[in-house]
């Protein structure tokens, strides 16, 4: 309390940053001290959903699957979020359990569920958008190969410079080296 009264409260927003998240928050690189923001704004997961829902019927899991997928795995939802929207989306008449194999419910949209993603199409196209984008930001930045090199090149300069005294001409060297990579990729 005595923190939203600050100012620092939780925000709600599109919480779109390089972070990771689980469990329905996303990490938000706004400079905050690390305060994180729900990934959907009120209202935006149902569309995402019913979305999803419109493109084939699927279960809860594979819905929290799919969007993990679609962010490259920087974000999967709750089944504490996704299983109560489900049950809104129901009462709702936007979407119908089918009968399925096994205990899973199968979720199909209606015809009441169509209009609402025909009324919403802008908006639906927007956050698909946006989850598509934070896939490929991760896919760009989150690259195992460039993980590893990166952790070579820490790796080398911990071996080369802990533990020894290393003259400044060397020092200089290493320096000189490195700064010459990072125009060398900045120049890519």
């Amino acid at each position: 309390m005595r923190r939203a009264m600050r100012g620092g409260g939780r925000g709600f927003g599109h919480g779109f940053g390089s972070g990771h998240g689980r469990g329905g928050r996303f990490r938000d690189d706004g400079g905050d001290g690390g305060r994180r923001r729900r990934m959907f704004d009120s209202g935006e997961l149902r569309l995402v959903l019913l979305k999803l829902i419109a493109d084939e019927p699927r279960h809860g899991y594979d819905l929290i699957r799919r969007i993990e997928e679609l962010t490259g795995g920087a974000y999967a939802p709750s089944p504490g979020v996704i299983y109560p929207t489900l049950t809104l989306l129901d009462d709702m008449g936007q979407i119908a359990a089918q009968q399925a194999a096994g205990a899973k419910k199968l979720f199909a949209i209606t015809a009441d569920g169509r209009a609402e993603l025909d009324a919403q199409a802008d908006a639906i196209e927007a956050l698909v958008a946006r989850l598509a984008a934070i896939g490929e930001e991760r896919q760009r930045t989150d690259s195992a190969s460039v993980r590893r090199a990166m952790g070579n090149l820490r790796q080398v300069l911990m071996n080369r410079l802990g533990g020894r005294d290393i003259d400044e001409a060397t020092l200089h060297q290493l320096v000189a080296l490195i700064d010459e990579a990072a125009q060398k990729i900045e120049r890519l």
